[in-house]
């Protein structure tokens, strides 16, 4: 077959939030049209209304324009091969169904879900609970086959309600090639006859999926494996429209497992353990709020380098990829075919290991809002130092106030073991004598201070351990944060002084009571 442009679609329903799983999926699609010069495409699949919730649609596509996730063509962006929502197509698939059941292919159900329950009901009854419209049963049942032309027409004419299902062969070998599990094998006498189009004029998911990625051209359809059972019917809607040159090919992308790996990755396992499985906030019509990765602090870039790992591995070591490097390494070779566990602790490592390569001045952009919230206006550039100083040790941007805070407001307690362990009476007069020698210090950096500090220490002949941890106290409350010389030189002289003078007199006050 000749090669043909990539085109890939990601196709949703806007049936509710869309789950870090549809994400993945969209990503994949992404990659693999990137890598290959091709086009991305989104189109929602609204066949079903009865399931459509309102907002899903608007939340699918700022998600994934949060995730770096630009579509060529789409609902949102138009395209040469529209429109892009299925119930916009609707007048397009009615005829593709009629030419089904003029070839054969396809055939009117005039049963009524009341008849179809009660034969459900009875099989259950007699030991079969897998009952199916089938090569078999529907020779039993009242439709086209049985009824004969006449009978059907009249039905038709009287405005009867029906369905049009697909006609499998009997006793048929159907094979499909799937790039990620190789060659799938089913008999045609193992499946059901699904309903391809309703009375109501709207098709189902099957029809106007098949007919939609033919009109517009799709090469690939890579999906979740919970679509690989419909595989045999959608190969066999392009053998039966005679689309079979231009069928696209397909792979089914492994399932996102719970954290323990016993199936499959839901909104209940997040809410249980306390993580995520949205990529944005959501709110549902009847306003209930589902957390997401964004409100959560986790950085697009981050989210997609974890999401980009489950399933697919690059085959070597490395962790940490550019939007850039994945489009370039991407194949569905290195796709497993088994389902990926997903680990909410390792996703907090791809947040670390990206906020900490952020710069300063990136971080400072971030860091000011929590600030201002907390009345606090700070020269950028000591906002900048302090970020640059403590990022090793935050996940998330609000993690920065924990491992920061003291940067920004003097000591109001001071811990009471390190006051136990280390102070007495020549801590004070020693701690005097250290603010002299910082205010000394002409050039004033963090090797300076630190130098200066020590050749004091040594001078003096003073115990190194009890005097910086003294001084740590008296200047952050406690025996925390970076290397105090650091502090000090963000701090600044002047605060540093008053910092050690009044934590010198409230010890003292503790101590002696």
């Amino acid at each position: 077959m000749e090669s043909r442009r990539v085109r890939v679609r990601f196709a949703p329903s806007p049936t509710g939030p869309l789950h870090m799983g549809g994400v993945r999926t969209a990503l994949f699609n992404y990659l693999f049209a990137k890598k290959h010069g091709g086009d991305f495409i989104l189109r929602i699949e609204d066949t079903d209304q009865t399931r459509y919730v309102h907002g899903a649609e608007e939340y699918i596509i700022k998600s994934l324009k949060w995730c770096n996730l630009f579509f060529d063509e789409g609902v949102d962006c138009g395209g040469n091969y529209g429109p892009y929502r299925q119930s916009d197509r609707k007048s397009i698939y009615k005829q593709y169904a009629a030419q089904l059941i003029e070839n054969g292919w396809a055939y009117y159900a005039f049963d009524t879900p009341e008849e179809l329950d009660i034969i459900r009901k009875k099989s259950e009854s007699e030991g079969n609970h897998n009952w199916q419209y089938d090569v078999h049963s529907r020779k039993l049942m009242r439709n086209s086959i049985t009824l004969g032309s006449v009978e059907t027409q009249n039905l038709l004419s009287q405005n009867s309600q029906y369905v049009i299902r697909f006609k499998f062969p009997e006793n048929e070998i159907i094979k499909a090639i799937d790039l990620i599990r190789g060659e799938v094998v089913v008999n045609s006498n193992t499946l059901d006859d699904k309903v391809l189009f309703k009375s109501d004029g709207m098709p189902t998911y099957h029809l106007a999926n098949v007919v939609d990625d033919y009109l517009m051209k799709i090469s690939h359809v890579i999906r979740g494996e919970e679509w690989l059972p419909s595989l045999p019917l959608h190969v066999m809607l392009y053998r039966a429209f005679e689309w079979d040159n231009v069928m696209p090919q397909f792979a089914h992308l492994p399932l996102l497992l719970k954290p323990d790996g016993k199936g499959k990755l839901s909104k209940r396992d997040g809410d249980r353990l306390g993580f995520p499985v949205f990529p944005l906030e959501w709110k549902s019509p009847e306003g209930e709020i589902s957390s997401g990765y964004k409100e959560s602090g986790y950085f697009a870039e981050s989210f997609v380098n974890m999401l980009a790992l489950l399933g697919w591995n690059a085959g070597t070591e490395q962790e940490i990829f550019s939007m850039d490097e994945l489009i370039e390494i991407f194949t569905l070779e290195r796709v497993g075919k088994s389902g990926s566990k997903f680990d909410p602790e390792k996703a907090k490592w791809f947040n670390h290991q990206y906020l900490k390569i952020k710069s300063g001045e990136e971080l400072a952009k971030l860091y000011s809002p929590l600030l201002k919230e907390k009345n606090i206006n700070a020269p950028v550039e000591k906002v900048v130092a302090i970020c640059n100083l403590v990022k090793d040790r935050a996940v998330f941007v609000k993690d920065l106030w924990q491992h920061s805070y003291f940067f920004f407001q003097k000591p109001d307690s001071y811990d009471d073991k390190v006051v136990k362990k280390r102070w007495d009476n020549n801590i004070p007069p020693t701690l005097e004598k250290v603010t002299k020698v910082i205010n000394e210090i002409k050039d004033f950096n963090p090797e300076s201070i630190k130098h200066e500090l020590h050749a004091f220490m040594e001078e003096n002949q003073l115990n190194m351990g009890q005097v910086m941890n003294c001084l740590r106290l008296v200047i952050v409350g406690g025996s925390l944060g970076p290397d105090i010389a650091e502090i000090i030189c963000i701090l600044g002289k002047h605060e540093v002084e008053e910092r050690i003078k009044i934590g010198v007199e409230v010890i003292g006050e503790m101590v002696n009571g």
